[in-house]
């Protein structure tokens, strides 16, 4: 008898703590993705004039910016970044919690977003 228990999936994953996508919005913030070499990953972060993202930062090696084709309005954050080899990157934005009004109370909360890419 086996003492190994059979595969529930016929593919197998690198780690099972990330998941393959290529599109990523600001909902995917924590999240681990993975991507393999000469993949394609898109980021849009839907922000609003008041409340805007700053433009993602990608810091690690493994993703070469490219044209991600998307027109942006005023407050969205959009980038595309295409794989080129085996390497981890961590990606980031951030946007204020609340809009900035004139007259109004502002707070200084900050919502950060924060993906990492893992390209295999």
């Amino acid at each position: 008898s086996s003492s190994s228990p059979p595969s529930s999936s016929p593919s197998a994953s690198p780690s099972p703590d990330c998941t393959s996508a290529s599109q990523l919005d600001a909902d995917d913030s924590g999240s681990t993705v993975c991507l393999a070499v000469g993949d394609t990953l898109r980021i849009s972060l839907d922000g609003t004039k008041s409340r805007p993202w700053k433009p993602v930062t990608a810091e690690g090696a493994g993703l070469e910016p490219t044209n991600s084709g998307i027109v942006l309005l005023p407050g969205d954050a959009s980038s595309a970044y295409k794989a080129v080899s085996a390497g981890q990157v961590r990606l980031s934005s951030q946007r204020p919690l609340c809009a900035t009004g004139t007259g109004g109370v502002s707070c200084k909360g900050i919502q950060e977003w924060r993906v990492t890419v893992v390209v295999t």
